[in-house]
């Protein structure tokens, strides 16, 4: 792996093991690992946007591999491409805000569970309570996570809000 980071030297070898780390951990969550390892290596590219025969070199992966892997990234909304006038080829760069996307996605899914799990209570409101029991957890658990989400998310914009008026105005602490 070829990377020419600003600060001082990372060997190849650690990179290589983050590049990996980071598919490995796509795959524990159900991602492709060659997925992973195109996001890791994003994460720590310079420059940040890498082209298709970039991404091939770097991670020894076919043109095909490369390419398939980039359109699921963009489709989940962590990468994105872009284009630089004068070139024709394209690049690929982390997608800024792809974490607050993400969690946007995951109080769309949410949502949509919490609304299935009602769906359910409501076919089975003549029932026993005992074999509503199951519904009604994944009903409380999604409700609670609708609620307390948001609240998150506000948090997480307040502390981004502060830190970036806190490198404007570094001298205010």
């Amino acid at each position: 792996m070829t990377a020419a980071l600003d600060s001082k030297p990372i060997k190849r070898v650690e990179l290589s093991h983050f590049v990996e780390e980071v598919g490995l951990r796509f795959e524990a969550v159900g991602l492709p690992r060659m997925a992973g390892r195109i996001f890791g290596w994003l994460l720590i590219a310079n420059p940040p946007h890498q082209s298709m025969g970039d991404l091939v070199e770097v991670l020894q992966a076919s043109k095909g591999s490369i390419s398939t892997m980039t359109r699921l990234l963009i489709q989940i909304s962590l990468i994105e491409r872009v284009s630089f006038p004068g070139q024709r080829r394209d690049y690929f760069q982390i997608k800024p805000h792809a974490w607050s996307q993400l969690s946007q996605q995951r109080m769309t899914q949410i949502t949509a569970f919490r609304k299935l799990a009602e769906r359910g209570l409501n076919l089975l409101a003549d029932q026993p309570l005992p074999l509503q029991q199951r519904l009604q957890e994944m009903r409380d658990m999604h409700a609670f996570l609708e609620r307390e989400l948001p609240l998150l998310d506000q948090r997480w914009q307040q502390e981004q809000e502060q830190q970036g008026q806190k490198r404007q105005n570094p001298r205010s602490e």
